[in-house]
């Protein structure tokens, strides 16, 4: 199974090309990075072809949350690649005047109301998980639980950790966390650190960022692409729940920070954010807010108004977000446990847990004893493609600058598809031996295909062609029958 952190290998170029080439009159220094389509960086002009959000399909519960520790409103998921594992944690937390009697069925018993928690989970392959005894915090005369971190200790509430890839951090602070608190009845967010993510300490007394609502998960983590952490957390902005960005050099220094921006779509209730660097691609944000429906209640006797659902976001610089994809990604469902407030909350964090195959993690059964995890999977990249249907289409890319010899597509089609690939000069002629007519003929469904153009009189006798026109300006035009395209990438 390759899980390897580093799958796309990163050229580092200007950050003004990285986060905002859509907007530059030079060519996209695309470098050897992997480029997801999940928005307009690389498309100049689509004419037949839309992009397409793909939702996930389940893959099974992964945990239920039935330890006395946890409970019916146990939430606020984090996962992370941490070498051969997987790390998990979450808030364990049971509010039994929250259970919906009508949902309830015979000898179901909520866990009765205790102090908020946080615990932790690891896994091999990111389906079987584990709740290591760590003996490490009493909780009901015993330690023999997963809990890292308790609420009478500020940050129990919504602890979410990360690694640490700075190499310039200590060793004793190669694991760090942020968790809010209440200081003067003002709400502000704590930084913790760890040596092992099992012992935690707090980073310093005083908080780390304080110009947030931070009633909910919020994030931080180290951005490996700009070289500085960044945080994601929960702020009101325009009468609605929405979130900031900030970022800093040492983790515990941050500017005020500065609220999401999604363009002119309609303003909705994103409760989370879910926010991480996409591990196959690190300069790409993606999030998966939980969007809040207050005005609607499935349940009569339900103790919160409102539903929720998660949605799909992403970003370059952590500040203007793609909002594109309107639609939910992942939706309540038919079960209708589901169809209350403050449930499908999707974890922070993409795994991969096989070579074709990414999970993302979705909090169910809000307020209900059968609260759990559930695991949903996707083709790898496969969150958004440039998409075609059978009358066809083609999508034109912006001019780019590659320094690669090969070019790898991530794609899929149907028997009856193709995919035609011409690259053209900045202004649009095709290249020779690159031309329509030249292409090769592109069908099947594969996570990396090398692209083969077929020797011709107007190409050397190197079996790289693009070598010829690597570091050019060049243009790639794809001609497309119901057909997908998620992602490419220059090698």
């Amino acid at each position: 199974m390759q899980r390897a952190i580093g799958a796309g290998v990163l050229i580092l170029v200007s950050f003004g090309q990285v986060l905002a080439g859509a907007d530059s009159a030079s060519p996209l220094q695309v470098g050897s990075r992997l480029e997801l389509f999940v928005d307009d960086y690389l498309i100049e002009s689509m004419d037949g072809v839309r992009l397409r959000l793909h939702t996930p399909r389940p893959a099974g519960i992964v945990m239920n949350h039935d330890k006395p520790w946890e409970g019916t409103t146990s939430a606020y998921h984090t996962v992370f690649q941490d070498g051969e594992i997987f790390r998990m944690y979450y808030r364990g937390s049971s509010h039994a005047g929250y259970t919906i009697q009508s949902l309830m069925k015979p000898g179901e018993t909520p866990i009765p109301e205790h102090e908020q928690v946080a615990c932790y989970a690891e896994s091999r392959d990111g389906i079987h998980w584990t709740r290591p005894p760590l003996g490490l915090i009493e909780f009901e005369g015993s330690k023999d639980n997963n809990i890292v971190w308790i609420g009478n200790r500020a940050g129990g509430h919504n602890f979410a950790p990360f690694k640490d890839g700075n190499p310039d951090a200590p060793d004793s602070q190669r694991y760090k966390a942020v968790g809010s608190s209440n200081i003067d009845g003002k709400p502000v967010l704590l930084g913790f650190v760890s040596p092992d993510g099992i012992r935690w300490s707090q980073v310093r007394d005083e908080p780390i960022i304080t110009d947030g609502a931070f009633d909910s998960l919020n994030v931080a983590f180290w951005d490996s692409v700009r070289q500085r952490y960044s945080a994601v957390y929960r702020a009101g902005h325009e009468g609605v729940r929405s979130f900031k960005f900030s970022h800093s050099d040492n983790f515990v220094d941050w500017p005020p920070g500065t609220f999401a921006d999604y363009g002119d779509t309609p303003r909705e209730q994103l409760y989370t954010n879910g926010t991480s660097p996409y591990f196959r691609a690190p300069h790409i944000y993606l999030a998966f807010p939980k969007r809040f429906v207050q005005w609607r209640t499935m349940h009569l006797d339900v103790s919160g108004s409102g539903v929720s659902e998660g949605v799909f976001i992403s970003s370059r610089d952590g500040v203007h977000w793609d909002r594109r994809f309107m639609e939910a990604f992942v939706r309540p469902g038919r079960d209708p446990r589901s169809w209350v407030h403050r449930t499908n909350m999707i974890a922070a964090g993409v795994l991969p847990t096989a070579d074709d195959e990414i999970s993302i993690y979705v909090a169910r059964h809000y307020t209900s004893p059968s609260a759990h995890l559930e695991r949903m999977v996707l083709r790898t990249d496969g969150f958004v493609s440039a998409s075609a249907g059978y009358g066809g289409g083609e999508v034109l890319t912006k001019p780019l600058i590659f320094p690669g010899t090969n070019l790898v597509l991530n794609f899929a089609t149907s028997a009856a598809g193709s995919i035609h690939l011409e690259i053209q000069d900045a202004e649009g002629r095709p290249l020779p031996g690159f031309a329509l007519e030249e292409s090769p003929l592109i069908w099947g469904d594969e996570i990396e295909h090398t692209v083969r153009w077929e020797r011709s009189h107007s190409m050397a006798t190197s079996d790289q062609p693009l070598r010829r026109i690597s570091g050019k300006p060049v243009r790639l035009r794809f001609v497309m029958k119901d057909a997908d395209l998620f992602s490419l990438q220059f090698r």
